[in-house]
């Protein structure tokens, strides 16, 4: 009787900071999938090419290689917690140069920001994910992880919509060949309507994280503890697990696919004269959030985490050959997939992109725990590694846009998401089982 009801009181203790970790990946997700929608308005707004506007997403992720360790370093010294509140800070601050950065209509301004949210998410991260995996049993972390996912994701089917009611209602017309259409005076006008609409927005924005701030500091979330092991304890440093080191490759390849999948498909779209281009993210979002729920109801039940990170590594491979080689004018498969719900259907290639959200789902809370497995000591260490593989995010999206940029088509930069699911495959089939370098 005792033992049950301590269970039932341990349960409710760790309600409120479930819940809130479950809002922190809202807050990444709304954040971070907002990109989609600003890559193809800021091409227009700031007349960009492909390869220019994918500095969004530069900006945005090389925030997470450049500030892994030091904030690393801050939560050690901090703890979860107040590591949490500062990150949340942050990314307030960087709201709010989204305001001078949409008066001036400057593109170096509007990175600089993009840099700053990236910078505060990195601290949230770092917390965050080891703390999803060490909270209960190993064999479930993926599943646990899963459902962060389906909030993180769901926050990214919200944030095009948003973006797109908010900024673009009533703007049709707002894409590159009807704004070179305009006069000088007339399109310098048309830009400066336009940008000034994203102004109270992020003003919103940051009045939130400032709430969160204060959230999470009165939260009492604890602070997870770091179990020792007999191997962490014979190696010298992080750099001696393959697993976490080739985890890390895994990661950068993944989030660099995931981000093409999610903030090129608007671009795509622009580029086909598609009506919906800011709210594209959105498809492949909601295509995740399935990925996810597969994974809650599936891992470990029906298969493993080794098992799902092979079949998205296939899946994925197979999106990007029919993205490469389907049909731009035919919409059979989105006809089959959801036409009969009323959402506007797309072209076979971009319906192509979106499932790439699909296939490749279950990649990040797979390798969260198959990476972090017997680190002990070095598991903070071990995640900050991991979080610098969100760089990918950086790195690859630009080596899509300078590919579409000097084919001058979109669709051929897709190419660029082949080799990484290759690497993804890799992994699951041997590199998260390698304990040495020899």
């Amino acid at each position: 009787m005792e033992t049950a009801v301590l269970q039932q009181s341990e349960s409710r203790s760790s309600l409120l900071p479930m819940a809130i970790i479950g809002m922190l990946f809202f807050i990444f997700g709304f954040v971070t999938w907002l990109n989609g929608s600003l890559i193809p308005f800021l091409k227009v707004l700031c007349e960009l090419n492909e390869f220019q506007a994918l500095f969004v997403t530069f900006a945005f992720y090389i925030a997470y290689t450049v500030m892994a360790l030091p904030m690393s370093y801050i939560l050690r010294r901090t703890g979860y917690r107040d590591g949490m509140a500062i990150g949340l800070g942050i990314m307030g601050v960087a709201s709010l140069i989204f305001i001078p950065a949409a008066q001036t209509g400057s593109y170096p301004v509007f990175l600089l920001a993009l840099f700053g949210l990236g910078a505060g998410l990195t601290i949230l991260q770092t917390a965050s994910n080891p703390y999803v995996v060490k909270v209960g049993p190993a064999e479930s972390a993926a599943t646990r992880i899963a459902v962060m996912g389906i909030i993180n994701k769901g926050a990214g089917v919200l944030a095009p919509i948003v973006f797109t009611a908010l900024v673009l209602s009533g703007l049709a017309d707002f894409n590159t060949e009807a704004i070179s259409q305009l006069g000088d005076a007339e399109r310098a006008a048309k830009l400066e309507e336009v940008s000034n609409r994203l102004i109270m927005p992020y003003i919103y924005m940051a009045a939130l994280l400032f709430l969160l701030v204060g959230l999470v500091k009165l939260s009492g979330l604890p602070d997870i503890e770091e179990e020792s092991s007999e191997h962490s304890e014979e190696k010298s440093g992080i750099l001696h697990y393959p697993q976490v080191v080739l985890g890390a490759l895994a990661l950068f390849a993944y989030v660099g696919v995931e981000v093409i999948a999610g903030d090129t498909i608007g671009l795509y779209g622009e580029r086909l004269g598609l009506a919906n281009y800011a709210s594209l993210t959105s498809y492949t979002m909601v295509f995740m959030v399935i990925g996810y729920l597969i994974g809650v109801f599936g891992i470990p039940r029906f298969i493993s985490q080794q098992q799902a990170l092979l079949g998205s590594a296939i899946a994925g491979s197979l999106c990007v050959l029919g993205a490469l080689y389907g049909s731009s004018e035919s919409t059979a498969i989105a006809d089959v997939l959801w036409g009969w719900t009323g959402v506007p259907v797309v072209p076979n290639t971009v319906a192509f992109v979106a499932l790439m959200g699909l296939a490749h789902a279950l990649v990040w809370p797979a390798i969260w725990p198959l990476a972090l497995e017997g680190l002990g000591r070095f598991t903070a260490q071990g995640s900050a590694l991991l979080i610098m593989g969100i760089a990918g995010g950086a790195i690859i999206p630009l080596a899509f846009g300078k590919l579409a940029h000097v084919a001058e088509s979109t669709q051929v930069g897709y190419w660029v998401a082949l080799p990484c699911y290759v690497f993804i495959l890799f992994y699951a089939l041997k590199g998260h089982k390698m304990r040495s370098w020899k």
